[in-house]
């Protein structure tokens, strides 16, 4: 057979298959990837989703050149658990961690046990770091450099100063001057320009805007100057205290935008945009006087400025959080994606993303929804699930059942506050359909829920369910 007709089929087959599907298969480099997570930003904290009076205007760059993804939700409201499912793909309940990692379970070995996506794109070739908040153990079995980044620097409890703060750098613990986003950033610069040569996955995870939100440079609260901020009010409430925390929680939002800028420029000056994943997310919401209470989840009522008792909470406000992409070799500037998506849902989508096979015999949940980035179609999601145990200086056990329409919260232990809310006609979750007089119209919809619910629970082995708990 002469060359040339061996040519042709093999021609005719390459103009076959989707471009898109070409450039992912064939391309000369493997795709990079970013992850970066802020701590407690709620998705109506940035300008992209609507609001007109916060400065974000690297964050909305992300999306306005890639993708914007409008139902996005975490499967907990609080931080050490929603990190520990990013990364593992698994509900809290499974790898252990139900509630924020307190110091005194920190240093009696609590930290994540599960395979992480990191660890994966570790064996398949790729420099891996984590740069900033760890809060996933403090024991040398649970350090970073066990859970698959190769370079770490930041700091592994849940916290530490937002100016001059103390870090572990290169395995020594050092205090730093400067505001905390910037430092973080100097290094994430310093990795990618070392990292420039091989495929790298970097996740950059800030502190901020977590409490304390200042200080802050000068340069980041100059844009809220004067600025009457728009709070929501509810009864009881201090108007002014709590425009005073949204100014401060603006501002702090502000110095990690900043620094997501530097960074974003220095990929252009490497030129590595164009095949880098950039992944903007926050590990979960927050609330700042939305319904009556501050911080998150497992937020207080407050009233005439004074701190009230705990309100444990799965409302949109603490569980729904912005995730906008940037890939422009893949992604379509200006997509939207309306699509319900949860941080349980990580794990595949990066492998899925960067073309890697997933592991066998690993469990784990969610779904691969990449295919969205290059133009493909996923199974429309008719639900999402999740949970949260509250121990920390309170008691509480929640599970969720999300769809398009209705959310019911279960509350074990404490029947009398389970929850049911039409999202149709109150998007904002003012009202209880479990509290109101026309209970008797919704019990069906709340027994059809509360199966579900009971199906996703004995999927996932859920510990609630043993008697232990009743």
């Amino acid at each position: 057979m002469s060359k040339h007709k061996l040519i042709l089929p093999v021609l005719f087959f390459l103009l076959s298959i989707p471009f898109s599907q070409v450039e992912r298969t064939n391309a000369a480099e493997r795709p990079n990837l970013i992850s970066i997570v802020t701590d407690d930003q709620g998705r109506w904290a940035m300008g992209l989703y609507g609001n007109k009076q916060i400065h974000t205007p690297y964050m909305d760059q992300i999306g306005r050149e890639g993708a914007v993804f409008t139902n996005a939700f975490v499967a907990t409201p609080v931080c050490s658990p929603s990190r520990a499912t990013f990364l593992s793909g698994r509900y809290p309940s499974e790898h252990k961690i139900t509630d924020y990692i307190s110091p005194d379970e920190a240093q009696s070995g609590s930290g994540l046990i599960a395979p992480t996506w990191p660890q994966v794109l570790q064996k398949n070739g790729y420099q891996t770091a984590l740069i900033g908040k760890w809060h996933l153990g403090e024991q040398n079995q649970f350090h970073p450099h066990q859970r698959g980044f190769g370079h770490f620097m930041g700091f592994l409890s849940g916290g530490t100063r937002p100016m001059d703060p103390t870090l572990e750098i290169n395995g020594q613990t050092l205090k730093r001057k400067g505001p905390l986003p910037d430092l973080l950033v100097n290094n994430a610069i310093e990795f990618l320009q070392q990292s420039k040569e091989k495929p790298f996955a970097l996740c950059l995870h800030f502190r901020a805007p977590h409490l304390p939100y200042g200080p802050v440079p000068k340069e980041d609260s100059a844009h809220y100057l004067g600025m009457n901020i728009d709070v929501p009010v509810t009864k009881g409430s201090d108007p002014e205290q709590i425009r005073k925390w949204n100014k401060d929680y603006y501002a702090s939002i502000s110095s990690v935008d900043r620094n997501i800028g530097r960074l974003l420029k220095e990929l252009d000056r490497l030129q590595l945009s164009h095949n880098t994943l950039v992944i903007f997310t926050s590990d979960h919401g927050y609330n700042n006087g939305r319904h009556g209470i501050n911080t998150k989840g497992n937020g207080h009522w407050i009233a005439g400025g004074v701190r009230g008792p705990k309100r444990p909470n799965m409302w949109d406000t603490s569980i729904r959080v912005p995730l906008v992409m940037r890939w422009p070799r893949v992604i379509k500037p200006g997509s939207q994606f309306d699509d319900m998506v949860s941080n349980v849902d990580m794990f595949k989508f990066v492998l899925g993303a960067l073309d890697i096979p997933q592991p066998e015999k690993q469990v784990l949940h969610g779904i691969d929804y990449s295919p969205l980035l290059f133009g493909k179609p996923v199974k429309n999601r008719e639900e999402i699930f999740g949970q949260y145990d509250l121990h920390n200086n309170g008691l509480a056990y929640l599970r969720m059942i999300r769809t398009a329409q209705f959310k019911y919260v279960k509350h074990y232990r404490a029947k009398y506050m389970d929850e049911l809310y039409d999202l149709k006609s109150d998007p904002d979750e003012t009202k209880n359909l479990l509290k109101r007089r026309s209970l008797a119209k919704w019990q069906k919809t709340a027994a059809s829920l509360d199966r579900q619910l009971l199906k996703w629970q004995k999927s996932i082995q859920d510990p609630i369910l043993k008697p232990a708990y009743h």
